[in-house]
């Protein structure tokens, strides 16, 4: 699976880690992450990452 990097901050969202904090389970893919979703670190919308 694909990583996607926040435009923002430079978070990296890797699924196979994914977000368990803020309910997203590892193993789950960028497309099937809720589009309210956030980055954790900045609070960036989904649409301001990009595939890395």
């Amino acid at each position: 699976m694909d990583k996607y990097v926040c435009t923002v901050c430079g978070y990296v969202y890797d699924p196979a880690e994914g977000d368990p904090d803020n309910g997203i389970d590892p193993g789950t893919s960028f497309a099937d992450i809720p589009a309210d979703w956030t980055c954790p670190v900045c609070g960036a919308s989904k649409d301001q990452f990009e595939k890395e």
